[in-house]
């Protein structure tokens, strides 16, 4: 294939923008900053079960208590209608050691009843902190997401950003390569995944990186300035420049 050498250096600009591009893609695809937000939602949901959780440890701590001061106040009651039959004079000498009796049951069933309440009270007390240091740690989840996610989101608009401009700087110089030209370089940049040409340099093609010997090197010598040349290792165009060693 034939073209001119003007043309074919200006593969080397074409490849130049889009090994920038592919740069770019690859940095979108392992961005830091994903991971610091996905850190973040995982630290988020973490939290708030943690909030979950001891929400409702507090809420049974609560009815628990209630239920107990519920109780308290039903002995207490059950007492002073005891102690009120006691003191009409109503009551008869058997009624009267029966009531002393039930009293003296109830006093110390409300003095269980109480302590069981100052229990509930204590452990009410630990479920509160819990509830805060689970709380404040959320706060926090939500603040470093927001904080991760802007971080991402910035360079994701630093990654788009360069990926018009050199988009642009591209097309402007695929525009000015020849068709035929470009319609090869184009195919052997799909075939490597990456670009379609490089430069030959010191007899060594920038591609793959392999030195040309033998009967390549002497071909690559005698060929014609605008032969385009292809790399039997790689496939991609050779451009040959000053630094090529031939």
């Amino acid at each position: 294939m034939q073209a001119d050498h003007f043309d074919q250096q200006k593969l080397l600009a074409l490849a130049a923008e889009d090994v920038a591009l592919a740069q770019l893609a690859h940095r979108r695809r392992t961005l830091p900053e994903n991971a610091a937000v996905s850190a973040a939602e995982e630290a988020q949901r973490e939290f708030a079960a943690d909030v979950v959780r001891a929400e409702t440890e507090v809420r049974d701590l609560d009815r628990e208590q209630k239920r107990i001061e519920a109780d308290v106040e039903s002995v207490r009651a059950r007492s002073a209608r005891d102690q009120q039959r006691l003191d009409s004079g109503a009551a008869t000498p058997k009624e009267m050691t029966s009531l002393q009796q039930e009293m003296a049951s109830l006093a110390r069933r409300q003095g269980d009843l109480e302590d069981q309440v100052l229990e509930i009270m204590e452990r009410r007390e630990a479920a509160d902190a819990t509830l805060a240091t689970a709380q404040a740690g959320l706060a926090g989840a939500r603040a470093d997401q927001a904080a991760a996610e802007q971080a991402r989101d910035a360079a994701l608009a630093e990654i788009a950003e360069g990926e018009q401009e050199h988009g642009a700087k591209r097309a402007e110089v695929a525009g000015t390569v020849s068709s035929p030209l470009l319609a090869v370089y184009e195919r052997v940049a799909t075939q490597t995944g990456s670009t379609g040409a490089a430069a030959l340099h010191a007899r060594r093609c920038e591609g793959c990186r392999i030195e040309l010997y033998g009967t390549e090197l002497a071909a690559a010598r005698n060929a014609d300035p605008h032969t385009v040349l292809r790399c039997e290792n790689c496939n991609r165009i050779l451009v040959r420049t000053a630094e090529s060693g031939l």
